[in-house]
């Protein structure tokens, strides 16, 4: 019997990828480091240049003066914002989301179809947040020494609606899903659900092609709205049945394994920490800014605070990283156990390094990662397959030459 090598046979995956491609995963990866940091520093500058025009000040005064309604006022004053926000925001969007994904060749959109859908977005986000803000504004004034603890729930009750209702509402609109058509890999898809023990009618195929060249996979939703979706990229780039096992059974892991309901419970304690550090440092903050507000309960001192949630939030990217690495950890050892497709996996995880550098620094993988790096996932499987896997069987020795004729 051969010597299976996990080491060896890691590198050998990795090999799949030419070096230039390698250097080319490198560039976008590190360059979307910076992005996070770059992006901080233009949502800050959009958040300064709105508040210094004072319109929200006007739009507060205005509606508090004519109506007297604070929640008509904090409405008002958040979608305006958030309007405006996008607006400013938008040539940035275009050169982070647009222009240099299509540089790297993971981008389908024509630049008017991406704003359709971007405009699309931002109608649905500037509806949620206004509400979302609104609700903030309510427990700032009616509970001014806890309302950040109130918050996080209000922020988990939130979240929970929104992955509700995304893959039934909102994803439809972007993409269409339908059942994994019949066949062989339907097939197996049913087989590993019901080994999994997950409902087989909740795996979803959907035209991800449309936005991207991303090889990827997911799963959405909560309670009843819960499905496993597969962009249609997974089989124009060759997707085999060992592949298609090892990434459902991933994404089942996230199902099985009540990752949705762990995240919101997460974010929601996150969020309690985060509004926590803004309220106390709000007013001195708004002080430094010149904001002209005396109270966090003022609505028109909205960007203060967001202000310091991009902030806060930043700082804590390796946290919010490293939770979720966790997760997606999990959901690779749930795959190998049902799934059993140690090398399907790792061929899956291979496509996936033109967006996602496979070998990492221990830092920047702490840093900046919210899946562990390729390198090592592969390097887990096939450990994986070493330690619960037979030996494959040597090749057969060549053919001993003919005996010479006399």
């Amino acid at each position: 019997m051969a010597t299976f090598d996990p080491k060896a046979a890691t590198a050998a995956y990795l090999a799949q990828l030419s070096p230039e491609g390698h250097a080319k995963a490198i560039s976008y990866t590190q360059g979307g480091h910076w992005l996070l940091l770059w992006g901080w520093v233009f949502g800050v500058a959009v958040a300064f240049l709105i508040l210094r025009t004072g319109i929200l000040h006007r739009i507060r005064k205005s509606i508090d003066t004519t109506r007297r309604r604070p929640l008509l006022a904090s409405l008002a004053v958040a979608a305006s914002y958030l309007g405006l926000s996008w607006v400013l925001t938008l040539p940035w969007s275009i050169y982070t989301e647009w222009f240099r994904e299509k540089q790297f060749g993971l981008n389908n959109q024509t630049l008017t179809e991406w704003l359709v859908e971007n405009l699309i977005g931002a109608v649905i986000s500037t509806i949620a947040l206004s509400l979302f803000f609104m609700v903030l504004y309510i427990l700032i004034r009616r509970a001014p020494r806890l309302w950040w603890a109130w918050a996080g729930g209000v922020a988990a009750l939130f979240i929970g609606f929104g992955l509700l209702i995304a893959p039934i509402a909102i994803e439809p609109i972007f993409n269409k899903y339908t059942p994994a058509p019949p066949g062989a890999m339907r097939d197996e898809v049913v087989a590993l659900a019901k080994t999994a023990g997950v409902p087989s009618d909740k795996i979803y195929i959907y035209n991800g092609s449309k936005q991207s060249n991303r090889y990827t996979a997911n799963v959405a939703g909560l309670g009843g709205s819960a499905r496993v979706a597969m962009s249609d990229v997974m089989f124009q780039k060759g997707a085999d049945l060992a592949e298609v096992r090892g990434v459902v059974g991933h994404e089942m892991g996230h199902y099985k394994r009540g990752h949705v309901l762990w995240g919101v419970l997460a974010a929601s304690l996150l969020a309690i920490g985060l509004f926590g550090l803004a309220a106390a440092l709000f007013q001195p903050t708004a002080n430094v800014m010149d904001a002209h507000v005396t109270s966090i309960a003022d609505p028109a001192g909205l960007p203060v605070l967001l202000i310091l949630f991009s902030t806060i939030s930043l700082l804590a990217t390796p946290v919010t990283k490293t939770l979720t690495r966790l997760q997606e950890s999990d959901a690779d050892a749930f795959s190998l156990r049902v799934a059993r497709e140690p090398d399907g996996l790792a061929k899956a995880l291979v496509k996936t390094i033109e967006y996602r550098a496979s070998s990492p620094g221990w830092l920047e993988e702490f840093i900046f990662y919210d899946h562990p790096s390729v390198e090592r996932r592969v390097r887990r499987a096939m450990e994986w397959k070493a330690a619960h896997l037979p030996p494959e069987p040597a090749p057969p020795p060549p053919p001993a030459p003919e005996s010479a004729q006399p």
